[in-house]
């Protein structure tokens, strides 16, 4: 197995990180993180990180590597995962591949979808529009043109709105499609890989706890020493869930109560695209996180069955 990447994935909330710590002692493995926020240093709590105890049981790799204020791409992300790859395994470590970012997972597997290079000029007129229009207006475009990406990607994510509008325009192919013919051509890597899941009601319900437990360890104050730090509150990081609604209620643009019930509801559909991501992947073995009492027994049954 050590020369096989093991991937643990799921949605947000379904419990990766408890089973991937015992799955880690039992296959004497590194995790390395598939988390395209828990890179992002002084967002702890509404990254859900694991606890320093959790790391210290298991060692984790690509997690408060990157600045707030820094840029950071899919390729970014890439090469520092080979890295500790290549690391884990030239130590004869497994790597425990654990997450739910479904484009970070594809980028280690399969490589980086390239698409049309560029285009300055329609990139600014886009940019132009969302700022006087709002994201919304693009993201809807989308939807018309690309409803695949579309429901991938979150309307406040401007960045990969644009840059999927900008490859439909360029090339008059939807990028989804592009996508779906550029997965499963070139994998990089012999993989396993188990997609946790539970009844969606269930699921839903373990989010909206964890947003309350969140909240209660301190997440508006977390939010508040970023933005006393500086860290601009269009930033990529600042602009994910868990941040952009709690800021929104320190700017006085909502109540409280608004703030977290948008949290919550932006979480629950965060988790739906995970899953709608990877139920695409058809390499993916689906594990219902609530089909036995001994979860990381029947996980290591099936990695056997693999």
């Amino acid at each position: 197995m050590k020369s096989k990447l093991l991937c643990l994935l799921g949605p947000t909330a379904v419990g990766k990180t408890e089973i991937a710590i015992q799955l880690a002692q039992h296959f004497d493995a590194e995790i390395v993180s598939v988390d395209s926020r828990q890179i992002y240093r002084q967002m702890d709590i509404g990254t859900a990180k694991p606890t320093p105890e959790e790391r210290q049981t298991a060692p984790h790799h690509l997690i408060d590597c990157v600045d707030v204020s820094q840029p950071f791409t899919v390729a970014d992300y890439q090469s520092l995962a080979d890295a500790a790859i290549a690391d884990i395994q030239s130590r004869g470590k497994q790597v425990l591949l654990v997450g739910g970012a479904g484009l970070y997972f594809r980028a280690i597997v399969d490589g980086l979808f390239e698409g049309p290079g560029a285009d300055p000029s329609l990139r600014e007129r886009l940019e132009t529009e969302a700022a006087q229009r709002g994201v919304n207006t693009l993201h809807e475009r989308l939807r018309t043109c690309d409803p695949i990406s579309a429901e991938r990607i979150h309307p406040n994510n401007l960045v990969r709105v644009i840059r999927a509008l900008e490859v439909y325009e360029l090339t008059g192919v939807p990028m989804s499609e592009h996508q779906q013919q550029w997965q499963q051509e070139n994998q990089r890597y012999p993989f396993t890989a188990l997609c946790l899941t539970m009844p969606r009601a269930l699921l839903y319900q373990r989010i909206e706890q964890r947003v309350d437990v969140m909240l209660a360890n301190g997440l508006i104050a977390e939010v508040e020493s970023l933005l006393a730090a500086g860290y601009a509150r269009d930033s990529a990081a600042l602009r994910s869930f868990g941040y952009r609604e709690l800021i929104d209620y320190l700017d006085g643009k909502c109540t409280y109560l608004e703030a977290v019930e948008q949290l919550k509801q932006n979480t629950r559909r965060f988790a739906k695209r995970q899953l709608t991501w990877f139920r695409k992947d058809t390499r993916i073995e689906w594990v219902d996180r609530n089909s036995t009492p001994d979860i990381v027994a029947h996980l290591l049954e099936k990695i056997e069955d693999i």
